[in-house]
């Protein structure tokens, strides 16, 4: 089991601790998951991921290299720009999202933590004649994400930076409680937020972590964990790798052909995946709403048809705590891919209806 720098910190507030991409993380603390979702859409809370990859990829050819691996088009990145993006397998399934930051005279990939290994010996599989060099960066960075309404009020007392002036998918290099950091405009919420990425010692994570709910007290911040992570990012109709992606799904049927640049010219599993888009996914990635009391879609449960034909499955489901009722995403033929189609989950031994919706759900 590994832990990062905030492992003491999640113990003092008492958090609920789990096993979970080989870290010890925490699911959820006292206040409940419910109420975590609610201060991170009215307030603001800090989520700490640095069980997150970083891989560094200098060199030469770093932005051809980059170019190869990845489906989106890196060359469009100017310096202090971030990128949402994906890696292929030459059959065209996934093998993992990620974030790209362009540094200048390097770039970042943000892979997730579950998949760091993997990544990595993926990564390094496919150096070939490229003229680059590799760093896996994962255990020296921390990382926090601040997210919600009050995240840029929050943040701005401890910075120099003009937070307001970093775009969405943009980010500066600066100081964040005096410590030097990568100060990013992203997230996983939907919401306003910013993800601050770090180098050092407990100590120092300590500082940082105390800084910012010091800064933060006046707007009711609380530390966020896991679960209501994962309803967060739910509600915006987000992928999460291992349940609505993977090396089973390609992008054009996971709603990521926004990302998947084929114009660029072959990178790694191009030929597949413009194969699909010539011929047509069979099956979409779809979200869907109920009304239905007693019933929470989850990963796996079937999904059928009005006339009671299967038609697909869940990926990933909960009740929204902002709409109050089941939600979720799962593929479904295409055929029954429309919003509006009535459609119906199975969920212990009985039906239960539901709606095809566009995501995202709020």
């Amino acid at each position: 089991m590994k832990f990062t720098r905030f492992n003491s910190l999640h113990k003092k507030f008492n958090a609920k601790m789990v096993e979970f991409a080989g870290y010890e993380m925490p699911i959820q603390y006292p206040s409940g998951i419910l109420a975590e979702h609610l201060v991170v859409r009215n307030k603001v809370g800090v989520f700490d991921v640095s069980h997150m990859g970083e891989f560094e990829i200098r060199g030469k050819d770093a932005l051809a290299f980059v170019q190869n691996i990845s489906i989106n088009d890196a060359s469009k990145l100017k310096v202090g720009q971030a990128q949402y993006s994906a890696m292929a397998y030459p059959e065209g399934g996934l093998v993992d999202d990620m974030l790209v930051y362009s540094l200048g005279d390097y770039f970042m990939l943000v892979v997730n933590g579950a998949n760091i290994d993997k990544d990595w010996e993926w990564v390094n599989e496919n150096i070939g004649s490229f003229d680059v060099q590799l760093i896996n960066a994962s255990d020296d960075y921390n990382l926090l994400a601040i997210q919600g309404p009050k995240s840029l009020d929050t943040l701005q007392k401890l910075t120099d930076s003009n937070l307001s002036e970093i775009e969405y998918y943009h980010f500066s290099l600066g100081k964040m409680a005096g410590i030097e950091s990568i100060i990013s405009r992203t997230g996983y919420t939907g919401e306003l937020g910013f993800e601050i990425y770090f180098k050092g010692n407990e100590e120092l994570a300590t500082k940082m972590w105390e800084s910012i709910f010091e800064a933060g007290k006046e707007f009711g911040i609380e530390p966020v964990g896991l679960g209501a992570r994962d309803t967060l990012r739910l509600e915006k109709g987000y992928c999460l790798y291992g349940n609505d992606i993977d090396q089973n799904t390609n992008p054009i049927e996971s709603g990521l052909g926004w990302i998947t640049k084929l114009q660029k010219g072959h990178f790694i599993g191009s030929e597949a995946i413009s194969k699909v888009k010539e011929q047509g996914a069979t099956r979409k990635l779809v979200g869907f709403v109920s009304d239905a009391d007693k019933f929470i879609p989850r990963h796996h449960y079937d999904i059928y048809s009005k006339q009671g034909e299967k038609i697909g499955q869940v990926t990933s489901g909960n009740i929204s705590p902002i709409l109050n009722k089941p939600i979720g995403m799962g593929y479904v033929s295409v055929e029954y891919s429309k919003p509006d189609t009535e459609i119906e989950i199975e969920a212990r031994g009985k039906r239960f209806p539901a709606k095809v919706v566009k995501v995202p759900f709020l």
